[in-house]
């Protein structure tokens, strides 16, 4: 009976050491591993999404640097530009919120009910905006698509207009996409594309609130607002 019982201890022993040691395995995994996958990129960083941060901040103008897979100081201070700029903490560190905002989604992106209702409104303003500029500008140059969804995005902010994209898009007469029911036409992804890059805070229409084809525009008041640009057939004013 007692070797029975020092069987029995042994092989308790055994599974206590066992389970010892299944739990700190598992608490590495959780608190090592998980950390691994959610470290994002901040200074000192380096690799492709340093890459694809730098390359998206360099096209919309915030980062005038060299596309290298380095978070260094330059990459650091478009960060925070950006980020201020998409009301964002400007801290510099590309976590989960700014690379959602810049286009890029890592595995480690948050699903708590706030971020669920944020994405949820940043979805019905990528579908609107999209579907208007498909209707206002589709078979224009990518930029001028960007700059078109960019406009409605400076109407937004300006005090001179609602303040909502869904407000602006449906102001009475403002779009003729919208007047005449190309507006409930299902975008292409390059629309899409367009009005995600808008969002992001890409603004080739330089600060414009106004655009028009000259072909077509019957407004003579529109022709006396300043000029920032020329993109395919729009030209872009304030």
């Amino acid at each position: 009976m007692k070797k029975i019982g020092i069987k029995l201890k042994s092989h308790l022993k055994a599974l206590i050491v066992i389970g010892i040691v299944s739990t700190l395995f598992i608490s590495y995994n959780v608190f090592f591993r998980t950390n691994e996958v959610d470290a994002l990129s901040k200074y000192g960083s380096r690799g492709e999404e340093v890459k694809t941060i730098q390359t998206k901040l360099k096209r919309w103008g915030y980062y005038s640097g060299s596309v290298d897979g380095i978070y260094g100081s330059a990459t650091l201070a478009a960060v925070k530009k950006f980020q201020r700029k998409n009301g964002l903490t400007a801290d510099g560190i590309a976590g989960t919120k700014t690379l959602q905002a810049m286009g890029i989604f890592s595995n480690s992106s948050s699903n708590s009910s706030s971020s669920s209702n944020s994405g949820s409104s940043n979805s019905n303003d990528l579908n609107i905006l999209s579907r208007l500029v498909y209707g206002e500008a589709r078979g224009e140059p990518y930029t001028g698509q960007v700059a078109v969804a960019a406009v409605v995005l400076n109407r937004v902010k300006s005090s001179s207009f609602p303040n909502t994209v869904s407000g602006v898009i449906y102001q009475r007469g403002a779009f003729d996409a919208v007047s005449d029911g190309q507006i409930n036409m299902s975008p292409d992804s390059t629309a899409k594309k367009a009005a995600q890059d808008a969002l992001n805070g890409w603004d080739p229409s330089y600060g414009a609130i106004y655009y028009f084809n000259p072909s077509t525009a019957t407004n003579k008041w529109i022709w006396s607002r300043p000029l920032t640009v020329t993109i395919g057939k729009h030209r872009f004013c304030k």
